[in-house]
């Protein structure tokens, strides 16, 4: 959103599924405490009117870097419904002290693609 209050992808993401990305950097060490809190975590997003479903992913070269892809039926759903939720508040008690730097999150819609791989052809 702009500091005038438009949203200039409003129009672009009305009615499109919109995939939340977060670069998660943990504190190096923690991990596995920050695994374990995330499990915790989990219950706070997937009750949120406009969820969908959710993906935690660790990265092989930098073992401490995560990325979270969230999906949402609209930006609302996210920005409004969750973050602004008592359930938000908890999220952030779990799992924001384990970040170092803050991750930025993102949000962005698919312009083309399948949503799954299809399933290679059996002979």
């Amino acid at each position: 959103m702009r500091s005038d209050g438009q949203n200039p992808g409003a129009a672009f993401t009305s009615g499109v599924m919109i995939l939340e990305v977060a670069i998660l950097n943990v504190k190096p060490g923690l991990e596995t405490a920050f695994e374990n809190d995330f499990d915790l975590a989990a219950s706070c997003i997937n009750g949120i009117d406009g969820y969908v479903s959710h993906e935690l992913q660790r990265c092989i070269e930098t073992p401490h870097r995560y990325i979270l892809l969230v999906r949402w039926e609209t930006l609302k759903a996210h920005t409004e419904g969750f973050r602004k939720s008592p359930q938000y508040q908890e999220w952030k008690r779990l799992l924001h002290h384990y970040y170092d730097p803050f991750p930025t999150v993102e949000h962005f819609a698919k312009v083309q693609g399948d949503a799954q791989p299809s399933a290679p052809e059996m002979p």
